[in-house]
Order: structure tokens, then C-alpha cells, then sequence
């Protein structure tokens, strides 16, 4: 019985052997991947968030943070190091090391918001072979971007947003034909927009924001069937909106001009765009009216048509439910907040400034208070009192009526902790400014009825100038 069972303790004795040599192999890193990612971590001089402190050599650098290791083999095929813009010690300080070009399996190399990245664009990327999605976004890469780009023909997804890249998008760009992604904004592009991205038949989203770009929009966008997101605003693009983009409807669900030169007419093909959320034409020349193929728009969750010069009537929407809307300073006369908008359960940010609007506030009920974030109603002829309004918010962050005539007692509204901005110059305002006022980062009360010792705060003589009676800093003494 005891000899009989030999043979099977024997193989699972070699099994255990083989099974442990397999693990082992697979927990050590490759000398190749290992001497390419501490390479890496050896170009890089600050690291005060300790984003690799766990890349020691002899450990498993499949395990290490931000390291993914994928198949049998046990090789390192992508590396994932995102910081955070809003920490002031969540980065990386350094250069992109070229030894990253051992770590030959490389897929993806995602090297996102750590800020202080610098150096020109990383030309080990060419020998990188299987090398699919290039993310190295919010950092301070310089120089232009490389003119044999093209040559990275297996590329997926291309975002180098959020440099200092300089000079004109190279025109070999037009190699890249399995590109999804593009995404190039927050540079220092400058030229058009190439002939040669038209060759980008898979596309599905297009940025190129916040650049020095010019010329017109191209027509040829509207052939890339595929697109369903396009950012060009804060450039200099000018002309108008090509008849070609209407080819895109009804996919289209983003389309971001805002913040460039661009004129004429906002066409009426736009109401074709059934599945738009976002559409931003701010900061234009626009001129005209607001098409009434804009009631299609129902899926719309996101508009700004502020800053152009676009004319009344605007267009009663059907939407179920706004999130952001801004139509400040056109040639709008409004009469009143919309009934969509006051309808909307979602709605963060309402921006009607100079928008002709004449009522009393207090008769403006909208059917959700709790979500609003900002909302500006500068510049109109608005009455009566916000206190209502104001006091039915908690999350508000902004709150802008300047130029209006509101009358009300200023001590009786409610500042929720969450406001950082007040402006209510330029009313009718009455009473004392209460002591919460101290929490805000700005504040603007000047030019109103107010009256009394004003509480200890840092904001200028600005921003109580103009009052009936208020003393103390930063304005007069009070009398005793």
C-alpha cells in the first residue's frame, strides 16, 4: 500500500517543484522591464507623493504601483503614472528616461497630470514596437512635435494635451490611420488644421483646444463619420461653421468651438445633431438668431451661446432637463428665465447675464434649488429680493447680480459655506453686510443702500465703495 502510493507522492512532489519555479519566474521582473523602469525612476528627481517608492530592484515589478504585467510570460505591458493637478506634492520632477525603450512589450504608457515632466517629445517611442496608447497629458514636455510622427502607424490613441509643444501639427499625422483618439489641446500648436487628417477614418474624438491655430474649420471634418467629439475652442480658427459638419448628425455629442473668430450665421443644421449634450459657441462673432432647429436639441444637457451677437426670439427648447446653460451678453430680450430652465431638476449653472431679463425674482420658483453652483443674472432688470432663492441653495458656489434693482435687507441673507463669490453691486441693497461675508474669496456690494460697521475681512475699499453710512476697514473709521 505504502510502495503503491510512491509514485503519485513523487509526481506531485515534481509538481509542486515546476509549479513554484513557474510562480517564482512569473514574481520576478524580466532584467530587460526591471532595468527599464528603474531607469526611468532614475531620471526622475522629485517624487514628494512617493508615486514609485515601490520600484526596488529584486522585487516583482509586476507588482510594482503603476506597473500592469499581462500574459504568460510575465512582461510588463503598460505603465500608468497619473498624479493630480490640484495637490501640491502629487508629481513627478524630472525627464522621461530613454531606458523605457527595454521594456519592449509596452502597450500603453500613460503619464498623466504629474506637471513637472520635462523635456522634448520622448523619440525612444519610435522603437517601442507594440506600443498602442501614448497618454502623456498635463506635463512640460517642449519642442515641436516630432515631423516623422507618422511613423507610430500602430497607435490607437495619441494625447500629448496639456504641454508646451510648439509649431505647426505635422503633417505625416495623416500616417496615423488607426488613431481613435487625438487629442493635442493645451499646447503651443500653431498653422491650420492638416489636410492630412482626413486619411484618420476611425476617429472618434478630435481635440485641439486651447492652441494658436487659425484658418477655417476644415470641411473634410464632416467625412470622418466616426467622430462623436470635437474640441476646438481657444484658438483662432475663423470663417464660419462648414456646411460639411452637418454629415455628422445625428452621432455627434460634443462640439466645442467656443473662444475663436469664427462668423456669419449659426446654422440650422445644428438641429440635426439629435444626440448633441454639449455645444459651446461662446466668445464668437455670431450674428443673427438662434435657429428654431434648435428645439431638436432634446438630449442637450450643456449650451453656451454667450459673448457673440446673436438676436432675438430665442428658441423655446424642449429639454428634459438642462445642466449648464450661459446666454450672457448678446442682444437678447429675454422678458423672463425660461420655463425650461425653470423646470430643470438638474440644472448646476444658469448664466443670463444682460440677457433682458424684467421681473421679480421672488416670483421665480424654480423646481430644484439644491444642485445649483453658479448663477448669474448681471446686468438685466431684475427686482424684489434673491433672499428666497439664495436661502434654498446649499452648494452654491457663485451668485453674480450686479446692474440690477434689487431691494432687500442684505443682513437676512443667508451665505451658504459653500460660496466663494458675491457680487451684488450696483442694487438697491439695504441693512448691514453680515459677518459670514468673511468666508467668501471675492465680494462686491458697491454702489447699494448699506449701512453700518462693516466685519474684518481682506477685500479692497472696492468692494464696499459707494454705500450710504458703512465705516470701518478698509474704509473710514466708524464714529464713536
Amino acid at each position: 500500500m505504502i510502495l503503491s502510493s510512491l509514485p503519485l507522492l513523487f509526481l506531485f512532489f515534481i509538481y509542486l517543484l515546476c509549479n513554484n519555479a513557474r510562480l517564482a519566474f512569473s514574481a520576478a521582473c524580466h532584467p530587460d522591464d526591471e532595468s527599464g523602469l528603474l531607469g526611468f525612476k532614475a531620471g526622475i528627481k522629485a517624487d514628494p507623493f512617493g508615486k514609485l517608492s515601490s520600484w526596488k530592484p529584486g522585487t516583482a515589478c509586476c507588482s510594482w504601483d503603476g506597473v500592469t504585467c499581462l500574459g504568460d510570460g510575465g512582461r510588463v505591458t503598460s505603465i500608468a503614472i497619473v498624479g493630480d493637478l490640484g495637490s501640491s506634492t502629487n508629481y513627478l520632477s524630472g525627464t522621461i528616461s530613454s531606458s523605457l525603450s527595454k521594456v519592449r512589450n509596452l502597450d500603453g504608457i500613460y503619464l498623466q497630470d504629474l506637471r513637472e515632466l520635462t523635456g522634448p517629445f520622448p523619440d525612444f517611442l519610435f522603437r517601442m514596437p507594440k506600443l498602442l496608447f501614448v497618454y502623456i497629458e498635463n506635463n512640460n514636455l517642449s519642442g515641436p512635435i516630432p515631423a516623422n510622427i507618422g511613423q507610430m502607424n500602430r497607435l490607437i490613441a495619441l494625447s500629448l494635451e496639456g504641454n508646451r509643444f510648439t509649431g505647426p501639427i505635422p503633417s505625416s499625422i495623416s500616417n496615423l490611420t488607426l488613431l481613435s483618439q487625438l487629442k493635442l489641446g493645451g499646447n503651443l500648436l500653431t498653422g491650420a488644421i492638416p489636410a492630412g487628417i482626413r486619411n484618420l477614418r476611425v476617429l472618434t474624438l478630435l481635440s485641439l483646444d486651447r492652441n494658436r491655430l487659425t484658418g477655417p474649420i476644415p470641411d473634410f471634418l464632416g467625412t470622418l463619420g466616426e467622430l462623436y467629439s470635437i474640441d476646438l475652442s481657444y484658438n483662432s480658427f475663423s470663417g464660419g461653421i462648414p456646411a460639411g459638419l452637418s454629415s455628422l448628425a445625428p452621432k455627434l455629442m460634443y462640439l466645442k468651438l467656443g473662444h475663436n473668430a469664427l462668423t456669419g450665421r449659426i446654422p440650422d443644421f445644428i438641429g440635426k445633431f439629435t444626440a448633441l449634450d454639449t455645444l459651446d459657441l461662446s466668445s464668437n462673432r455670431f450674428t443673427g438668431t438662434v435657429p428654431s432647429t434648435f428645439r431638436n436639441l432634446t438630449k442637450i444637457f450643456n449650451l453656451d451661446l454667450s459673448r457673440n451677437l446673436l438676436q432675438d426670439p430665442f428658441p423655446d427648447l424642449s429639454v428634459k432637463g438642462i445642466e449648464s446653460l450661459d446666454l450672457s451678453y448678446n442682444m437678447f430680450h429675454l422678458g423672463k428665465i425660461p420655463s425650461w430652465v425653470t423646470s430643470s431638476p438638474i440644472i448646476y449653472s444658469l448664466k443670463l447675464a444682460k440677457c433682458g431679463i424684467k421681473m421679480r425674482l421672488d416670483d421665480w420658483i424654480p423646481k430644484e434649488t439644491y444642485f445649483y453652483d453658479y448663477i448669474d443674472l448681471s446686468e438685466n432688470e431684475i427686482s424684489g429680493s434673491p433672499i428666497g432663492l439664495v436661502n434654498r441653495t446649499e452648494l452654491l458656489v457663485g451668485f453674480w447680480a450686479s446692474g440690477n434693482k434689487l431691494s432687500f435687507d442684505m443682513g437676512k441673507l443667508n451665505i451658504p459655506k459653500s460660496m466663494k463669490q458675491l457680487d451684488l453691486s450696483r442694487n438697491l441693497v439695504l441693512g448691514k453686510v453680515p459677518a459670514a461675508v468673511t468666508g467668501l474669496a471675492r465680494l462686491n456690494v458697491s454702489y447699494n443702500h448699506l449701512c453700518g460697521r462693516l466685519p474684518v475681512t481682506k477685500f479692497p475699499v472696492s468692494s464696499f465703495a459707494g454705500n450710504d453710512c458703512l465705516c470701518g476697514p478698509p474704509l473710514s473709521p466708524c464714529k464713536a
